[in-house]
């Protein structure tokens, strides 16, 4: 376990990083609540997170990105105007946009589907990690499917945990309330999740919203 502090960012994110690039799991903070990584590259990790939080195969996996730049590597083709100002808006932040996926995002991440969610934390330790670990990672919450997500290091089970190889304790997560989830590759944009920011913040930006 690294804890921050004392441990600096710049440790924190070198251990992660390591760690990832040798096919482990890493749990780390976000502004929602403890997520669980896996390099997005490495389909053997990404089975792990499967076989750590018994989750249902044909359910996708969320992509944490490290910047705007990074996440638009991932977009099948350039977002319209209305998603980039909402990226410009919400991001860093607790909005999860649904995308047409390009070719770097492995199939086993979407579950063969060909859209992928992707969110830019607002979590200076989450960005770190994840730029350190290529600029994206595959990142679901650090608890086991069907039970509460973890918002604390110290609430996160030790079922899960034997299938960690590093936890980054860096104290009760800020935000505890999960993303709001939008899918802008349907025609029109569709909600999906209502959490962290309302559906009458995004209308502003997307005002024929389907919720």
């Amino acid at each position: 376990m690294v804890r921050v502090p004392p441990a600096s960012l710049e440790q924190a994110a070198r251990a992660a990083a390591d760690v990832l690039s040798g096919g482990d799991l890493v749990v780390m903070p976000t502004d929602t609540v403890y997520g669980l990584a896996a390099s997005l590259t490495d389909a053997a990790a990404i089975e792990r997170i499967y076989e750590a939080k018994q989750r249902p195969r044909g359910l996708a996996l969320p992509v944490l990105v490290g910047s705007i730049a990074d996440a638009l590597t991932l977009f099948a083709s350039a977002p319209s105007d209305e998603t980039a100002a909402l990226l410009e808006r919400f991001w860093p932040g607790a909005l999860t946009v649904v995308v047409r996926r390009s070719d770097r995002v492995p199939g086993a991440v979407t579950a063969g589907m060909p859209t992928v969610g992707l969110r830019l934390p607002d979590n200076e330790i989450a960005r770190a990690v994840i730029a350190a670990a290529g600029g994206a990672l595959a990142v679901t919450s650090a608890n086991l499917s069907g039970e509460e997500p973890a918002c604390d290091a110290v609430e996160l089970s030790d079922a899960l945990l034997a299938h960690v190889g590093l936890v980054i304790d860096a104290g009760r997560c800020p935000g505890g309330v999960a993303s709001t989830v939008i899918d802008v590759a349907s025609s029109p944009p569709r909600l999906l999740r209502e959490g962290a920011i309302s559906a009458d913040e995004l209308r502003v930006i997307v005002p024929n919203l389907e919720a």
